[in-house]
């Protein structure tokens, strides 16, 4: 079989159906986690058990648990099926956005997010086999790229990125752009458009505020040369939960990443793929 006829191969397959399928069951799969997340904090906000994790505390805590081995398997797959669409979006343009700096800027995101995904989903099939022990703190990863030659600008560069990337989420949340791909026709046909707006709304405000805390605080750290004042997801909502009146800052926070999960499961149903 020649490299030509391989390449035609692969880009039939990445604009078929099953790639879409791969797609949907991969944004459940988000969702869920997302949503394994919120839960685990609003229990902590009321106090009735629960943590304050990211994803991989997440899945950690799945892997602890007999009951948890199906359902990381289903986030393990689906990870790895979202991770699939974003390659098809990237490497084959799967949406048409072309060659321009625009385009391909776009399509450089698809393939950073299905790095992501692809590493969150070799993580979930890790823990398959049981629990592991605590991974890198973000306070070690820091101090590793410390280390680097000219690591403090690196974690300046990354900080600064974050901080972008959600402020990007709440551009998207305030201006209605996290609506751009849904099927809004289905979705008034459906009368679930007003709830779907809502769930949009809040969780993309949401992690505007939790990824520009994560990105201060990097930048905090490459300012001063300190690795101790880097935190992840976790230490964004760790910090809430330790200011005045934290339980309601941290449960608000919460039931945004909530809701952010509940617009991924929308999203597998209604998103144009």
């Amino acid at each position: 079989m020649s490299v030509g006829s391989t390449t035609r191969g692969f880009e039939r397959f990445a604009d078929s159906e099953w790639v879409e399928r791969m797609g949907r069951v991969g944004l459940v799969a988000k969702g869920l986690s997302f949503a394994v997340v919120g839960v685990l904090a609003i229990l902590l906000a009321f106090g009735v058990g629960g943590a304050a994790t990211d994803r991989t505390g997440a899945l950690r805590l799945l892997s602890n648990h007999s009951w948890g081995f199906v359902l990381l398997l289903a986030i393990g797959v689906g990870f790895g099926a979202y991770a699939a669409w974003r390659f098809a979006q990237a490497i084959f343009d799967r949406d048409d956005e072309g060659t321009d700096f625009e385009g391909w800027a776009k399509r450089g995101g698809c393939l950073v997010k299905g790095l992501f995904y692809a590493g969150l989903s070799l993580l979930a099939f890790s823990f398959l086999t049981g629990p592991r022990g605590e991974s890198a703190s973000e306070r070690e990863r820091t101090a590793r790229v410390f280390d680097l030659p000219g690591g403090r600008w690196v974690v300046m560069a990354i900080g600064l990125g974050v901080i972008g990337y959600g402020l990007y989420n709440g551009y998207r949340s305030l201006t209605g752009k996290f609506e751009k791909h849904m099927k809004k026709g289905k979705m008034e046909r459906e009368d679930v458009r007003p709830a779907v707006k809502v769930v949009g709304f809040l969780g993309h405000i949401a992690r505007m505020a939790l990824f520009g805390m994560v990105g201060a605080f990097l930048v905090r750290a490459a300012w001063e040369h300190d690795a101790r004042h880097a935190i992840g997801l976790d230490g964004a909502l760790a910090k809430l939960a330790h200011q005045e009146r934290g339980s309601l800052w941290l449960g608000v926070a919460a039931a945004g990443l909530f809701a952010y999960g509940l617009f991924a499961v929308a999203q597998a149903r209604y998103r144009d793929i």
